[in-house]
């Protein structure tokens, strides 16, 4: 038996946010204090660090939820399965539902139940729950569903990440131009093939001094009358942090699975900075004293932006459906996806096509 992805889909929201969308805004530092720097300046400056162009943001009426089922929906059919069979449904996502015109998260009932209804599901056996775990959430996810399979407990799992970042940023932070909105999911299952599937895993969780690197805190607008909470982080300690870890755990990771590093032929990282996820392409490969090959790393972020725990789900989905130019999987390819993000946690997959 090896486990493995039989199906994806995701749901790229069609509003976009182009940086030059940010001139108007009112940015200001942590302190409330103006920032003598001009906007279209610090919008440049944006773009040559994060390569972030323009990003997504859901409509008015739909949810995190919502995207998720529609995710869902495009991984079932992918897959061809009856949703009836699915032994759980594991949904990350970090906010919860946010109303457009709210600022309250909603998550009773949990989102994984939301989507199980919205899919019509009637089997009681399918077990639905919420995964929180940062943007390695999708991940985690995937990790739970193989334990499941692998100890006897399930057959088939839907595993999705879904958010709505754009509900939960402050507009006069200059980091709210980073995140976006979108969904991914996957159908993880038992097969009968003999080659293929996840080969490995490795997670870790740092709380000792990182816990609150990313954190919900106050707006930077201090004349505002309110106690609304906003998505927060310590950009530079995540980027340290990021360069530090995540090289070590993908080489765990890969070693573990018995891969030889040059027989690796994607690596599908979390689209959260692209000079931060280049160098630490280039700190792993530095490991095994090997340059790094050309075309190993997919990009999205440049048009999607920052979506948290969808944005693997979605790179992969779009690379399995030659969606994206210039890169493709084939039958025999190794991959591995890795993540970081809030708690802080990390986590990376090799799994072999």
């Amino acid at each position: 038996m090896n486990i493995k992805i039989t199906g994806t889909g995701s749901y790229i929201p069609s509003k976009v946010k182009k940086n030059d969308n940010f001139l108007a805004n009112h940015f200001l530092n942590v302190d409330g204090s103006t920032i003598e720097t001009s906007n279209d300046i610090i919008v440049k400056k944006f773009k040559s660090i994060t390569g972030i162009a323009e990003r997504r943001y859901a409509k008015p009426h739909l949810n995190s939820s919502d995207l998720a089922y529609f995710a869902a929906q495009k991984a079932i059919e992918n897959a061809a399965i009856d949703p009836e069979e699915l032994d759980y449904i594991i949904l990350a996502h970090n906010f919860g539902d946010i109303s457009k015109d709210s600022d309250q998260t909603d998550v009773i009932p949990c989102l994984a139940s939301r989507v199980k209804h919205s899919l019509r599901i009637k089997n009681p056996k399918c077990v639905a729950y919420d995964l929180l775990f940062g943007c390695p959430g999708w991940l985690q996810g995937v990790i739970q569903a193989e334990a499941y399979i692998k100890s006897g407990i399930a057959k088939k799992c839907l595993v999705i990440g879904s958010e709505t970042l754009s509900r939960v940023l402050d507009h006069h932070d200059r980091d709210s131009m980073i995140y976006s909105d979108g969904a991914g999911a996957a159908v993880i299952e038992a097969t009968n093939e003999l080659e293929g599937g996840i080969l490995a895993h490795e997670t870790a969780s740092f709380t000792y001094d990182e816990a609150y690197y990313l954190y919900y805190g106050n707006s930077n607008n201090k004349a505002l009358k309110t106690n609304t909470k906003y998505l927060k982080m310590y950009g530079r300690k995540i980027y340290e942090f990021a360069l530090l870890n995540v090289p070590n755990a993908m080489k765990q990771c890969l070693d573990k699975s018995g891969v030889h590093i040059n027989d690796l032929n994607k690596i599908l990282i979390h689209q959260a900075n692209e000079k931060m996820d280049e160098a630490i392409i280039k700190r792993f490969y530095r490991l095994y004293k090997t340059p790094v090959p050309e075309n190993i790393m997919p990009m999205t972020i440049k048009d999607l932006g920052n979506s948290s725990v969808a944005t693997v789900p979605t790179l992969l989905d779009l690379i399995r459906n030659n969606k994206l130019k210039n890169h493709t999987i084939k039958k025999g390819d190794v991959i591995m996806l890795a993540s970081v993000g809030s708690g802080m946690h990390i986590n990376a997959i090799v799994y072999k096509y």
